[in-house]
C-alpha cells in the first residue's frame, strides 16, 4: 500500500520556517530589523475610476496563499511570529474578503483592519529600522514613511534562494500544472472542433477554472502563420480557411504559483508539419533529461541550438551543419528565444542570472540576448525547457542581408510559411537524480480520467 503524499497543510510549516529562516539572514547583513511586505494596492487608470487588474507583491504571496487582498500587510521579525494586517473594508459596492481561514493561520498573528490607512498603527513605529518589499504605490503615512526601499541586500539574498522550492512549493506547482493541463486538453478539442483562437481561449478558461486576469500571463493562442508571432495576443475571432497549425502557450494558477506550457498541433496528422513536430518534441524530450544538478543552463541553450540546428537541416530548411548553424548565427533566426527560465511565484521567475546570493550577475552567452536564466542547476530548482523553431520573415530578411542566404532552402522556408511555428514547453524540477517533469506526469495523470 502507497503512502499518501503529504498535504499542503502538513508541509506548509516546514515552508514558513525556511522562510523565516531567509529572512533572519537578509535583515542581518542588511543591519535592519523587520521584514515588511505590502501585499499592493490596486492601480487607476488615469481620468478615470476604472482600476487595472490587481497583481499581488510577489514577496507577499511567497508567504501566504492569499492572491485577491490588496491592502494588506506581513510583518516578520526575526524570534517573533510573523504577524498578519488584513484588510477587510467596509463596503457594499465589491465583494469583501472572507475572515483568514485556512492551513495557514494558525502561523500568524492577525489582525484585522477595515481601513487601509489603519495598517500603519500596527507596523514597526521605526519604518528605518524596515526593509520595506514591494512597490511606491503602497505606501503608508503623510510623509512616505512605509514606502518601500527594497534593500538590495535583502532582496538579492531573499530571491537568489527563491529559485530553490521547498517541499510544499512544489505541491503547489504540481496543482498548477495539473489545472493548466487539462485546460490544454480542452483548447485541443476546441482546435480540433474548428473554433477560433477567442473560442479556443473562451475553451481553456472555463477548463482552468481561470478567467484572463486569474492566469498567470496573457495566453497565446495561434492559428497558422500567427505562431511565428512569438508573444501573439490578438484572439482572432474568425479561424482562417484552411487551418494549418495551432500553437497555444498558456498557463494556470494555483495558490500564487504558475504553470506554463505549450503545445504545437497540425490540423492534418499525417503531415510533414506533424512529422516535424514530432523531431521537436523528441529533441525537447532529450533537453528536459539534462535538467540535472550540475548542469549549466546556459550550455542547455547552445545545446538547444544545436539540436533543432539539426531537425532544420532534416527536414530541409537550411543546409548547413549544426555547428555552422549556430556559430553564424543562422540558428538563432530560427529560435530566436531563450530555452526557458525559472519558475514558481512568477513565470519569469526572479534571479536568472544571480551569480550569488549576494549579487552580481552570470552573463549570458554572446549573441543570445533573450536567454533569461544562466544559473548552473541545483536540486530544488524549477525551470521551463522551450525549444521553438519559427519562420520569421525579418528575421530571415535579415540573414539574407548579412550572406547567409545561401545556407536556406528558401522553397522549404516557402512551404513551412503557412504554419508559423513549432514550440513546446515543459516545467521540470531539477532534483539529485532525473527530473521531474511536472508537466508530462500531469498529462499522464489527465489521460488516464
Amino acid at each position: 500500500m502507497s503512502t499518501p503524499a503529504p498535504s499542503a497543510a502538513s508541509l506548509y510549516a516546514d515552508h514558513l520556517a525556511t522562510l523565516q529562516a531567509r529572512a533572519a539572514t537578509a535583515l542581518e547583513r542588511a543591519g535592519l530589523e523587520h521584514l515588511v511586505i505590502p501585499s499592493g494596492t490596486l492601480h487607476y487608470q488615469v481620468f478615470d475610476d476604472r482600476d487595472y487588474p490587481y497583481a499581488v507583491n510577489p514577496q507577499f504571496k511567497a508567504w501566504l496563499p492569499l492572491t485577491r487582498n490588496p491592502g494588506s500587510w506581513l510583518i516578520v521579525t526575526p524570534g517573533a511570529r510573523p504577524k498578519l494586517v488584513y484588510l477587510q473594508p467596509r463596503d457594499y459596492w465589491h465583494v469583501v474578503p472572507e475572515a483568514p481561514s485556512g492551513y495557514w493561520v494558525e502561523h500568524f498573528d492577525i489582525v484585522v483592519i477595515r481601513k487601509p490607512e489603519e495598517a500603519q498603527q500596527h507596523l514597526p513605529k521605526n519604518a528605518a529600522r524596515c526593509a520595506i518589499l514591494g512597490e511606491p504605490q503602497s505606501a503608508l503615512g503623510h510623509y512616505g514613511a512605509y514606502k518601500a526601499n527594497n534593500p538590495p541586500a535583502v532582496v538579492d539574498h531573499l530571491d537568489y534562494h527563491r529559485a530553490f522550492k521547498t517541499p510544499y512549493e512544489l505541491t503547489m506547482l504540481r496543482e498548477a500544472s495539473r489545472r493548466g493541463v487539462r485546460a490544454h486538453a480542452a483548447a485541443e478539442r476546441a482546435f480540433r472542433a474548428g473554433a477560433s483562437e477567442f473560442g479556443i481561449h473562451l475553451a481553456y478558461c472555463q477548463a482552468a477554472g481561470q478567467d484572463a486576469n486569474e492566469l498567470p500571463y496573457g495566453n497565446i493562442v495561434a492559428l497558422n502563420e500567427h505562431a511565428a508571432v512569438l508573444h501573439y495576443t490578438e484572439l482572432g475571432r474568425l479561424p482562417p480557411d484552411p487551418v494549418r497549425s495551432f500553437l497555444i502557450d498558456a498557463g494556470a494558477s494555483h495558490a500564487g504559483y504558475a504553470a506554463d506550457i505549450t503545445r504545437t498541433y497540425a490540423a492534418d496528422t499525417a503531415s510533414e508539419f506533424q512529422a516535424m513536430i514530432e523531431a521537436v518534441d523528441t529533441a525537447q524530450q532529450a533537453m528536459v533529461a539534462q535538467v540535472r544538478s550540475g548542469a549549466d543552463y546556459k550550455q542547455l541553450h547552445l545545446d538547444a541550438h544545436l539540436a533543432l540546428a539539426g531537425v532544420l537541416r532534416e527536414f530541409g530548411l537550411i543546409k548547413v551543419s549544426p555547428e555552422a548553424a549556430l556559430a553564424t548565427g543562422i540558428s538563432a533566426a530560427f529560435f530566436p528565444h531563450g530555452l526557458g527560465h525559472g519558475i514558481g511565484l512568477q513565470v519569469h521567475d526572479v534571479a536568472g542570472f544571480a551569480a550569488s546570493e549576494t549579487g552580481g550577475v552570470i552573463a549570458k552567452p554572446e549573441g543570445h540576448p533573450f536567454l533569461r536564466l544562466t544559473r548552473v542547476l541545483e536540486p530544488g530548482m524549477v525551470v521551463t525547457i522551450e525549444p521553438g523553431i519559427y519562420v520569421i520573415d525579418m528575421l530571415l530578411e535579415d540573414l539574407k542581408a548579412a550572406g547567409h542566404g545561401d545556407s536556406i532552402d528558401w522553397d522549404r522556408i516557402d512551404a513551412f510559411r503557412p504554419y508559423g511555428g513549432i514550440r513546446i514547453e515543459d516545467d521540470v524540477v531539477c532534483t539529485g537524480d532525473a527530473p521531474e517533469n511536472l508537466t508530462r506526469d500531469a498529462w499522464a495523470a489527465e489521460n488516464t480520467i
